[in-house]
């Protein structure tokens, strides 16, 4: 604050809000095909189905544990 002109005072700018109406959904854009929450539902219904393994993979996969096995173990665990 030494008095300099080449001190110049900060002005601010009030800009025009972009909405026309009060309703909200009027901001929003199109959907985006990239996602997020303005993104298209309808590629929810253009999902694949279901992934079924082929016969050679189910056989290669372990046989679940019954209950007293997955019991026999929790005991196993938490003692």
């Amino acid at each position: 604050m030494t008095g300099d002109k080449n001190e110049q005072e900060q002005s601010f700018n009030i800009l025009p809000h972009p909405a026309k109406s009060n309703n909200p959904a009027d901001l929003n854009s199109e959907p985006a095909e990239h996602g997020g929450l303005q993104s298209a539902s309808y590629n929810a219904y253009n999902a694949k189905g279901p992934h079924i393994p082929s016969h050679e993979i189910q056989q290669g996969l372990e046989k679940p544990k019954t209950r007293e096995e997955l019991k026999a173990e929790a005991e196993k665990l938490n003692s």
